[in-house]
Parts: C-alpha cells; structure tokens; sequence
C-alpha cells in the first residue's frame, strides 16, 4: 500500500514537467516563426518604401538638372542679340564688356559668360584671368561657328571633371563677329546630393558617367566605375550573406557593402540618373521592430522559467543581463530612427526651398509680359487725354467725358490683365465661360481705334449673321486680338493705301483670320519665339506672338502665321466652337 502511495504522488509531478517542457518547445517555435515571418514582411515593406524615396529623390534631381540647363539655354540667345556686345565686337572695344557680363551672371546663376571675337580670342569675360585665350580649337566655338543655333558641348577636365557650356555665334549685318560662351554650374548638384544617398551618378547617351558624388567615378562607365571599388572576396560575402539573417537582395555591391541601385531618366540628351543607397536604414527599421518581439517573447520566457525553477539564480542573472542589453540597443535604435527623420525633414525643407526657386524664376518672365501687354492701353490712354485736353479747351465737354470713359474702360482692362497674368504665374485654373467672338473683336477695334484712326488704316471685315461663340476667357480673347492687331498695324507702316483685312468664320472651328498688306513674315519658324522681334530696339520686345501663341494654345486652339500670295502677312487663329449642346453636355458631364 505505500509503494502505491509514492507511486501515485511521482506521476502527477512527471506528467506537469512533460507538459511544461512540450510548452516551453511550442513557445520557443512560435517565437522563431513569428520572429521569421516578422522579419521577412518588414524587409519587403520597407525595402520598398526606401526604394520608393530614392525614385522620388531622382525624379527631384532629374528635375533640378532640367531646369537648370533649360534655364541656361536661352541665355545665349538672349546675349547673341545683345547691342551692347554687339558694337563692342564691330568696334573692338571691349573696355565695358566684362562688366556688362558680369553684370548678367548674377541673374542668371551661370558658372561664367565668355565673349570671343571671330578668331576664338576671349575678348571679354566674367573670369578675369581667361582674358586673352584662345579657344580657336575648342569644339564648342567650332560648332558654334557652322550652326545657326545654340550648341551644347562636354568637355572633360584632365583632372576628370566635366564642364558644360553652351555657345552660340554672334552675327552682324548677316556675318559672324563673334560667340557668345556659357557654362552652367552642374557642380553644385553634385554637393548638394553628397550626404544625401550613398552615391548618384549621371550618364549620357554613351553610358559615361558625367556627373557623380565619387570624382574617381567621372568619365568612366557604371560597370567600370563599380569595378574599380573595392569588393570583398566571395568567401567573406558568403559568411557576410549566412551571418545577416535579414537576408537582403543585394542590387550592386559599393565599397563591398549590399546597395539600393535605382534608376531614371533626365529629359535631355539621352541622359540617365542612377543613385545608390545601402540597406543599412532598412536594418535599422527591422531589427527594431524585431528587438521589440524578442524582447516580448525573452520576458515571456524569463517568467516560465522563473515559476519553473526559482532555484535556478545564475541563469535569470544572465537573463537579466541580456534584456538589459536589448533595451539599450531599443533605445540606440531609438534614437538612430529619430536621427533618420530629422534628415527627412530636412530633405522636405530642401524641397521646399527649390519649388520656391522655381517661383521666382517665373516671376521674371511674368514682368516682362506685364510690360508687354500694358503698353497697349497706355498708349490708348495717351491719345485719348491728348483728344480729351483739346476737346475741352474747345468747350465741349460732353465729348470730353466720352473720352474719359473709354479711358475709365482702358484702366479696368489693365487691371483684367494683370490679375489674369499673376493667376498665369501661379499656373491657376481659368474659370472660362461662353465669349461671342464678334463682340470681342468690337471690344479690340474700340482699343485700337485712335491708332487706326491716327494711320489711316482700312479695316475690312467679313463677319457671319450669327453669333460664333467659344468657350473661353473674353479678357485672355481680347488681348490676343489686339497684338494681332497691333503686329498688322505694325507691318503696314510705311505701306500706302494700308489696309487689314478681318474674317469671322464659323464651321468645325471659329476661325479669326487678319490679312495685313504689309511686307510679309522673313522667319515663320522663329515666329512664335519669346524676345524674337524685326522691331527697333524700344519698340517692342517680341512677347506679344509669343504670349498670344500660348493664350490660344491653354484655350485648345492653334495660332497660325503665313504668307499671302499677293503679298503681306495671315495670321489665323483657331478656337473650339461652341454649339447650342455644350453648355447642357457639360452640366451632364459635371
């Protein structure tokens, strides 16, 4: 009886440590797989996300590049035309040449602006000690010298740098006198991408790497550039590969350490843009995460084992120990994640810094097109205060107040136009509404009139019985009718019996066509150009076609220019129609 006794006292106590063990091993398995499947979804997830960030990281550097050599681009257009620098090469004194370029490279955040003469010699420039060389050799005067337009060069440094320039030849009275050099500062991108990726680099059309944070890398291709890093041995990536249990594709290898490679295009040339960032944030994300269930289960663990054995002192010692480890290693991770945001932010600023950037180079344009566009009606006003002072000093006042209320008209047109070009700047939406294009042309005639009257012109117009009605802005409708006025009147100065020709037609498309008996269109294909005019320095700027182009072009038309064949210039412009159904399509629509 007592041998039973102890008996059934022993396999209650052997079933309870059973169960506690097959416990333990099932804890012990759902941890490693948790920890596992953890482990694997976070990697994907934030590999992702990183990846993601690069892209939008190279679609902002793409951007900034474009921009810059856009920017650039016209600059020598602009100064190929200049009076100033043109009479300093006619005449060969070059005394305020240097200043005066030096006076534009500020506003135009070029590298340097160089003047040579026609034998390659710099004659003027914004760095001082190039003055006197010669650039007879130099791929970009050569260039620039058989072209009629502005031509982009590479020129690689011996020390490996590559400098980019634009050029452009310089002609007076039809020959050439010299050519205008630019170089664009593409340097400052790469400083400022340093500390940002790992490493960017951007290739041309060839593949050779032009620009890039590692200067050992420039004018030798990607696959060249990698090789020359150096890479550890396939044993050590092996043992690197079975020691890293996160397990991460690896894109490249860049100073022996697994990257990130992400590529895009930038929108000139034939360029590409790859950058390389190194899996070490998303480690840092995953093993916090990781650290923070490990912990979980270890103090899971801690307590079963606690209740199992309290006897057992030096083994929750140690344990001890080892959460004490993980929590400072949370906390470090902690704080290495708060340092990774403070440098996201700092990105967004950086961002935030280059779209206002952006702005400002907008409002330069915007300016000149405000000085295009309120001539017009300036010089309407004139004339109707010089018509409103001389009907007074006749007495008749009653006249007078009619020319002041046209000039009342004048004044809130001008105040139309500049709220529709700042609205223009800020690339806002037009609110458009049904216009009856025969009433605006009436509207631009009223504006044109003391001029028309003042030249005597002849104004024939041919216009529909019924109302030919767009959709769109009737002060935006106006202003293109008016230059295109003004550019006829323009051209049949000097003309006798000066007459324009104005027909209205409805059909597919309203069409507004103006025939000028003048001497014709030279250069159809620059037309159209912003600063591109025949006209006299101070009378004009060459914005009005250009802006008029545009202004038909964000209402869905086309603005055409040709030729007649009995003489004089056609300028036809093309607007959607708007029938009886589309203010009721539109509704339907909405």
């Amino acid at each position: 009886m007592r041998e039973q006794s102890v008996s059934t006292r022993t396999k209650p106590t052997r079933t309870t440590g059973w169960r506690v063990r097959l416990a333990l091993l099932l804890m012990t398995v759902m941890a490693i797989a948790t920890v596992y499947v953890t482990n694997r979804l976070l990697t994907d997830r934030f590999t992702q996300n990183t990846r993601n960030r690069a892209e939008l990281r190279l679609v902002l550097y793409s951007g900034n590049l474009l921009s810059e050599l856009r920017q650039n681009a016209i600059v020598p257009q602009l100064l190929a035309r200049d009076p100033a620098l043109i009479s300093a090469l006619n005449s060969g004194d070059y005394q305020l040449s240097t200043q005066r370029l030096i006076s534009f490279v500020d506003e135009i955040s070029a590298a340097s602006l160089t003047l040579l003469d026609k034998d390659g010699r710099t004659v003027a420039s914004t760095d001082r000690n190039s003055l006197g060389k010669n650039h007879r050799q130099a791929s970009y005067y050569i260039d620039a010298i058989r072209s009629k337009d502005t031509v982009f060069k590479l020129i690689q440094r011996e020390t490996g740098k590559f400098d980019f320039f634009y050029s452009r030849r310089i002609e007076s009275q039809g020959g050439l006198v010299g050519v205008i050099l630019v170089e664009v500062d593409l340097a400052k991108y790469e400083r400022a991408w340093a500390g940002i990726s790992d490493a960017v680099v951007v290739t041309d059309s060839e593949g050779n790497i032009i620009l890039s944070t590692e200067p050992r890398w420039r004018g030798l291709s990607e696959a060249a550039a990698l090789r020359r890093e150096p890479v550890t041995s396939a044993m050590e990536r092996a043992i690197q590969a079975t020691a890293d249990w996160t397990q991460l594709p690896a894109d490249a290898y860049l100073q022996g350490e697994a990257v990130m490679r992400v590529e895009g295009r930038v929108a000139f040339r034939g360029w590409r843009i790859a950058s390389f960032t190194s899996y070490g944030s998303v480690r840092e994300k995953v093993n916090g995460f990781l650290a923070l269930e490990i912990m979980g289960f270890a103090i899971l663990l801690a307590l079963a084992f606690y209740f199992m054995n309290r006897k057992t002192a030096v083994r929750m010692a140690l344990f001890q120990r080892e959460s004490a480890e993980l929590r400072a290693l949370n906390r470090r991770l902690q704080r290495e994640i708060a340092e990774r945001e403070r440098v996201q932010e700092n990105l967004a600023v950086a961002e935030q810094t280059l779209a206002q950037s952006s702005k400002l180079a907008a409002l330069g344009e915007m300016s000149a097109a405000v000085s295009h566009e309120l001539n017009q009606p300036l010089a309407a006003m004139k004339t109707y205060l010089a018509g409103a002072r001389l009907l007074l000093n006749r007495n008749r006042p009653d006249e007078a107040l009619s020319s002041f209320q046209r000039i009342d008209d004048l004044i809130e047109r001008m105040g139309a136009i500049t709220k529709q070009l700042k609205s223009y700047a800020r690339h806002s939406g037009d609110t458009f509404e049904p216009v009856n294009m025969g009433d605006s042309l009436a509207s631009a005639l009223a504006m044109m009139e003391p001029q028309l009257r003042q030249r005597r012109v002849i104004i024939e117009r041919a216009l529909p019985d019924a109302p030919v009605m767009v959709m769109g802005d009737r002060v935006r409708i106006e202003q293109v009718m008016v230059n295109l006025l003004r550019n006829a009147l323009d051209a049949t100065e000097g003309v006798e019996n000066a007459q324009i020709d104005i027909v209205l037609a409805a059909g597919d498309t309203a069409t507004l066509s103006l025939r000028d008996n003048g001497h014709g269109i030279d250069d159809i294909d620059n037309l159209f150009e912003p600063f591109y005019t025949t006209k006299q320095p101070g009378d004009g700027v060459g914005l009005g076609l250009a802006i008029s182009s545009g202004i038909v072009n964000d209402l869905g038309g086309r603005l055409t220019a040709r030729n007649a064949v009995a003489g004089g210039a056609v300028f036809e412009v093309q607007l959607p129609i708007l029938n009886e159904e589309s203010p009721e399509e539109t509704r339907a629509a909405e």
